[in-house]
């Protein structure tokens, strides 16, 4: 898969040590990958979850350093992309004020 802009996910590393070795784990997996949907996804990162957020869209959300964050992406499994959407600690992921930017 392609990640747009996969600088953003080594910067949130940089700035969440404590995450830094799961965000490199789930960037080397996804830009080796050549998921088709949701199950494939899981296959490899059973943790992912499809969320629909206010637009209509489904989100794809992975638990990030223990479940202590999210990184919250859109996938385009026809053209192969990944898009990092936002990367929450999981108490601001609960209150779900994120879902009505997206």
């Amino acid at each position: 898969m392609r990640i747009v802009k996969p600088s953003r996910v080594r910067e949130h590393a940089r700035s969440h040590p404590d995450a830094a070795s799961s965000l490199l784990a789930w960037l080397r997996i996804a830009q080796k990958a050549n998921w088709h949907n949701i199950q494939d996804v899981r296959r490899e990162l059973p943790s992912a979850d499809g969320v629909e957020v206010a637009s209509g869209r489904i989100v794809t959300v992975f638990n990030i350093g223990g479940n202590k964050y999210r990184l919250i992406v859109s996938i385009h499994y026809r053209w192969s992309m990944i898009y990092v959407l936002r990367f929450l600690r999981h108490d601001d992921y609960d209150r779900n004020n994120w879902k009505e930017s997206l």
